[in-house]
């Protein structure tokens, strides 16, 4: 008897419908799993069978082919597991159901026959539901997170008995809903607030002009003076997140396993990678293509602290990313794409051993040793930040008892350019200056005569790249739009110029 029953696996961020077919006939005793499947899958025949030993049903010695259809797309991972043990159910006569043609199944089994937690449970359901699925099959644990989305039945499982029980109609499963209290998953800590940071009000507008437009900045200072500090309480600036930003987010981070309690993500990440990382580890990848850092930054703030300390080369491996917002991943057979459009925020001390410029302690490094230190970053990666700066140190003497602003208020103006933003490219396919292509600079970036010959005279004298160029207009624009104004002024200028300290060294 053959048997079709419909599961799902993942390529990137989308789900991909798969038909499993099983056949038992006579024949040599064997388990054959065909249609492209990859060395778990192949794997799942053992789990499958021992699973439905356990489970008190006998296996005959027959011979069992299980298609995986479309046979052109290379499958991976567990999560076919229950559709295959389900497929052999039906073809057994052990499961006795016709209405099946809406409904997946989605799990790894265990030999006992548990039911075990499986990875990208959100893409997954969003695409089931693209596809006209009205119910999905599932291990207990992912139930929260296939909650999340709307029109689709979910049904959560223990055990693959408790399925058999649950399809012969003995057995009656709660659909799982999503309660208000789910909607929300904190990956940063509330108690971060730029209330606490004494001092540094250049930076912190240099942090606000960069969370309101986009913008990747580049901190530059002494040890001890407060870049990481400043760099950790951005994410309480920038602005509100919309429920499909929420969303998109989601889906990478429960493809990567690191989804808390399958709830919805509230709050845009903050990755901090250290400078081990490889690149893989930075842009993703491994046999079975993963999101790296970049991509888990999505819609967020990717922080690399002391950035020369990083490998050169992982580095340069940032600079398509940056400009494309996308990273493709090939291997044998496969091509994935991840999005990873991240505001880049990174510090670095200014000479080997930290203290060139300070007030504080004398620098010990040759001009020579300045020069090879600054050199492992690249002149087209320097370029890729629309914002440097330098952190002075601050004389603790001089430090007021009184308190910064507020995060709180920061974000309201953030919040505010954001709006205007938005409002302006509504009809494109981009929601910061930061996007900005050079079309659209020439279109969004209008400059004043005077203005634009006091800014042609800066470039001259600072000798400035043509990205570069562009970049003080993105900035300049983002200025304008924390302020309120339609139209870029020279003093909008001004300040993305004074935004360019490494270019006047």
């Amino acid at each position: 008897m053959i048997s079709v029953v419909k599961g799902m696996c993942l390529q990137g961020l989308e789900g991909v419908l798969i038909n499993v077919e099983v056949d038992i006939s006579p024949g040599m005793p064997c388990w054959d799993v065909v249609g492209l499947p990859d060395t778990n899958i192949r794997e799942s025949k053992e789990r499958v069978r021992t699973s439905i030993k356990n489970c008190g049903i006998e296996l005959s010695s027959r011979r069992y082919i299980i298609n995986l259809s479309p046979a052109t797309i290379r499958k991976d991972g567990a999560v076919l597991d229950l559709a295959i043990a389900v497929g052999v159910l039906i073809s057994m006569e052990i499961v006795k159901t016709n209405n099946l043609d809406t409904t997946i199944f989605v799990g790894e089994l265990s030999l006992n026959g548990k039911l075990n937690r499986v990875n990208g449970i959100l893409p997954i359901c969003i695409e089931a539901a693209k596809n006209g699925i009205k119910r999905v099959i599932l291990p207990k644990e992912n139930t929260k997170e296939a909650a999340i989305v709307n029109n689709i039945e979910v049904i959560g499982v223990d055990n693959l008995n408790q399925v058999i029980e649950y399809l012969n109609g003995r057995l009656e499963v709660t659909p799982e809903k999503l309660d208000e209290g789910d909607l929300g998953l904190d990956v940063l800590n509330d108690l971060l607030d730029y209330s606490e940071v004494k001092g540094h009000e250049t930076i912190k507008r240099a942090l606000e002009v960069a969370a309101a437009g986009g913008h990747n900045c580049l901190m530059i200072g002494s040890p001890g003076t407060g870049k990481t500090m400043l760099a950790k309480r951005l994410p309480t600036i920038l602005p509100d997140l919309s429920f499909e930003e929420a969303l998109e987010i989601t889906k990478i981070h429960s493809i990567a396993g690191i989804l808390n309690k399958g709830n919805l993500i509230s709050k845009r990440p903050f990755r901090s990678p250290h400078h081990t990382i490889t690149e893989n580890g930075l842009i993703g990848g491994g046999r079975i293509p993963r999101p790296g850092e970049i991509s888990l930054a999505h819609l967020g703030v990717l922080f690399l602290d002391e950035l020369l300390e990083f490998n050169k080369n992982t580095l340069e491996v940032l600079r398509g990313p940056l400009e494309d917002r996308v990273v493709n991943i090939s291997r044998v057979g496969i091509n994935i794409t991840y999005p990873c459009n991240f505001m880049l925020i990174a510090s670095m001390n200014p000479c080997p051993c930290g203290y060139y410029g300070s007030k504080i302690k004398e620098c010990t490094c040759t001009e020579r040793q300045r020069i090879l230190y600054r050199s492992r970053l690249s002149g087209p990666m320097l370029d890729r930040f629309d914002i440097h700066i330098k952190v002075p140190q601050i004389d603790y003497k001089k430090m007021s008892d009184r308190k910064g602003k507020a995060s709180c208020e920061i974000k309201e103006r953030v919040n505010n350019a954001r709006k205007l933003q938005q409002k302006r490219y509504k009809e494109l396919s981009i929601y910061s200056n930061s996007e900005l292509t050079p079309g659209l600079i020439e279109k969004y970036c209008v400059l004043t005569k005077s203005t634009r010959e006091i800014l042609n005279n800066s470039i001259e004298k600072l000798n400035l790249s043509t990205r570069a160029y562009s970049k003080i207009l993105k900035v300049s624009r983002t200025i304008a739009d924390l302020d309120g104004r339609e139209n870029i002024e020279t003093e909008d200028v001004l300040e993305a110029i004074q935004y360019r300290s490494l270019d006047k060294i």
